[in-house]
C-alpha cells in the first residue's frame, strides 16, 4: 500500500547575473558549478527552474555536474512578486519603505504573483505520494525562497520581505507526514569560497 513519504525541497537563487540579467557572470557560472559539485552526493529526482536565462544557465551548470538528472523549466518557479501588503499588516516603521519597493514592480509582476505563488506551494511543499524520500531542486529567485521559508515557519504573509539570499546558496526545506515543515538549512554558502558569497550587503555581512 503506498503512503506518504518525506519531501526535501532544496531551492537555491540563481548565480551572479550580469547588468541586463542575460545570463550568469564568470562568478556566477563558478557558483552554479560548485553549488552542483556539493550536491552531487543528494539523491535528486529532478532540477525544477525559473523560465528566465539566469535561473535557465544556473540549472543547466548544476545538472551538468550530476548524473542524469531531469531539468524541468517551471513558470511557478520563475521571478515575482508572491503578495502585496497592505498598510495595516506591516510594522509601522517599515512600512513606508516595504510599500516603496513593492510598488517598484510592474503592475504585471505584481498582479499574477499572488497566483503563481499560489502554485508553487501546491507544486513544490508538503509530503509526497509513495514510500521513498523525494529529494528535488528549485533553482528559482530570492522573492520566491523567501516566500517559501516564510510558509515553512508559518510568518505572516508579509514577512517573505527582508528574507535575502545568497546567489547559489543552499536552502533546504523538509516536509514529514504529520510534522511542521522544517528548516534545515537557510541561505548556507559553505560550499562557496568567501570572494563568491554575495548577499547583497555590504562586505562584511558576506563571510
Amino acid at each position: 500500500m503506498t503512503g506518504t513519504a518525506t519531501r526535501y525541497l532544496h531551492l537555491a537563487r540563481h548565480g551572479e547575473a550580469s547588468p541586463d540579467e542575460s545570463e550568469l557572470t564568470g562568478k556566477g557560472r563558478r557558483q552554479a558549478v560548485l553549488l552542483g559539485e556539493r550536491l552531487r552526493n543528494v539523491p535528486l529526482s529532478a532540477i525544477h527552474h525559473g523560465p528566465l536565462p539566469r535561473a535557465r544557465e544556473t540549472a543547466r551548470l548544476i545538472g551538468e555536474q550530476l548524473d542524469g538528472v531531469p531539468l524541468r523549466v517551471s513558470e511557478p518557479a520563475g521571478d515575482y512578486i508572491p503578495y502585496v501588503p497592505r498598510r495595516d499588516e506591516l510594522p509601522a516603521e517599515s512600512a513606508d519603505f516595504f510599500l516603496d519597493f513593492v510598488g517598484r514592480f510592474p503592475a504585471y509582476d505584481r498582479e499574477r504573483g499572488p497566483g503563481l505563488a499560489r502554485e508553487a506551494v501546491a507544486r513544490f511543499t508538503g509530503p509526497v505520494s509513495g514510500d521513498e524520500p523525494r529529494h528535488e531542486l528549485v533553482v528559482t529567485h530570492n522573492f520566491l525562497i523567501g516566500w517559501l521559508v516564510r510558509a515553512a515557519l508559518d510568518a505572516p504573509p508579509w514577512r517573505w520581505l527582508g528574507l535575502n539570499q545568497a546567489n547559489a546558496a543552499l536552502t533546504v526545506i523538509r516536509y514529514a507526514p504529520g510534522r511542521p515543515a522544517s528548516l534545515a538549512f537557510f541561505n548556507d554558502m559553505a560550499h562557496l569560497p568567501d570572494d563568491l558569497r554575495w548577499t547583497g550587503f555590504r562586505p562584511e555581512a558576506r563571510a
